[in-house]
């Protein structure tokens, strides 16, 4: 007999005024039937917590997590982890993948600090940068570092190539075809991106390639925080971070009077970089944005890093299948050598590694050595 049976028993009984055997029932068969269900359920939590059950038998705050992050596109350790935490630990993070450059890392790091504590306004982006430098310095890998880091997944950063709006008539792409032209029901390449992640980096790769119309779209997102897309729908940035790139100025970064102080040089850059830009873009572009940040070249000791940090990701690599790849300082100092190349950053490192590493490696493992 099951408890809710007992409890109907006794109630039948106390209608009949059958008052022996409601008292019967209550202080008997129900006492000895909640006893049992204590038990239970005693020798049931220790069992779960032993480990050895495959399923739960509760819902967790994990569980409810994952559940809010699916329906909300929200990261999941972003809800659990503290924003305070994440915020004091994100330079040190950004480091980690990206190589010198510490005024760039520092100037994003105490931009994106500002925001998040409440001191910008929350109907903008959580900020805006203008990264300027040559190629190849970190720009778009500081850019995935802090996509990865905010937001969890390389998957939050969205790339938009600028050299595919240099035409008045590309405008429509960012934000959908207007009515009775093709492609009128897809929605925006931006648009429709940031609805449906709103949480997102969103690099403008080489934004001085773009037709000047698109600069209209630009300043209404960096001064309202939202655009309205070709379907009338509202597009909300304000959980974005807006970062564009641009080679303008580079020619005064790679011809520096090495003679100079370290700071008064990066000084003297960055003044010459600014001035380069504003002859390039216009003045209410220029007065949106949030922080402009300049990269400066790589040195020998920051491409040895990078050469340490490229091995190391063939090194893991290699993990995966169970094979083990020793790495000397002469072998990192010879491929920093032959990757050094001012004019063009840390690319030619990578096609070093291929071709005096990763060629080799594959034929010995083809070999079966």
């Amino acid at each position: 007999m099951s408890i809710d049976r007992v409890n109907l028993e006794i109630q039948h009984a106390e209608r009949e005024y059958d008052l022996n055997w409601a008292a019967e029932l209550k202080y008997g068969s129900l006492n000895s039937l909640q006893r049992q269900l204590k038990s239970a359920e005693k020798e049931l939590d220790e069992y779960i917590k032993s480990g050895k059950s495959m399923l739960r038998e509760e819902v967790k705050g994990d569980d409810i997590a994952e559940i809010v992050s699916k329906w909300t596109g929200i990261p999941i350790s972003k809800l659990k982890q503290s924003e305070r935490e994440k915020l004091l630990h994100l330079e040190d993070e950004l480091h980690k993948r990206v190589v010198g450059q510490e005024p760039a890392v520092k100037a994003l790091a105490e931009a994106i600090q500002r925001s998040r504590v409440g001191l910008s306004d929350p109907c903008r982006p959580i900020a805006s940068f203008m990264f300027m430098g040559p190629t190849g310095v970190g720009k778009t890998e500081l850019a995935k570092a802090l996509a990865s880091y905010m937001f969890n997944t390389e998957e939050a950063l969205v790339r938009i190539d600028m050299s595919e709006y240099m035409e008045k008539h590309s405008v429509s792409r960012l934000v959908g075809a207007p009515p009775g032209f093709v492609g009128y029901e897809e929605g925006g390449q931006l648009t429709e991106t940031v609805r449906r992640r709103p949480y997102a980096v969103i690099l403008f790769d080489e934004i001085e390639k773009a037709h000047s119309d698109v600069f209209n779209i630009f300043l209404q997102i960096l001064d309202d925080g939202r655009v309205t897309d070709s379907q009338g729908r509202t597009v909300s940035f304000t959980n974005t971070v807006i970062i564009m790139t641009s080679n303008v100025g580079s020619q005064y970064i790679l011809n520096t009077d090495d003679d100079l102080p370290k700071e008064v040089a990066y000084e003297t850059i960055k003044r010459r970089v600014m001035d380069a830009a504003r002859s390039v873009f216009w003045p209410e572009f220029m007065n949106r944005v949030d922080e402009y940040i300049v990269f400066q070249p790589l040195d020998h000791d920051q491409i040895n890093s990078i050469v340490r940090l490229q091995l190391g990701r063939v090194q893991q690599r290699l993990a995966d299948r169970k094979i083990k790849l020793l790495v000397t300082n002469a072998a990192v100092e010879l491929l920093g050598m032959l990757g050094y190349a001012p004019n063009y950053g840390a690319r030619p490192v990578k096609r070093v590694i291929q071709q005096h590493v990763e060629n080799e490696l594959a034929k010995g493992i083809l070999r079966g050595n």
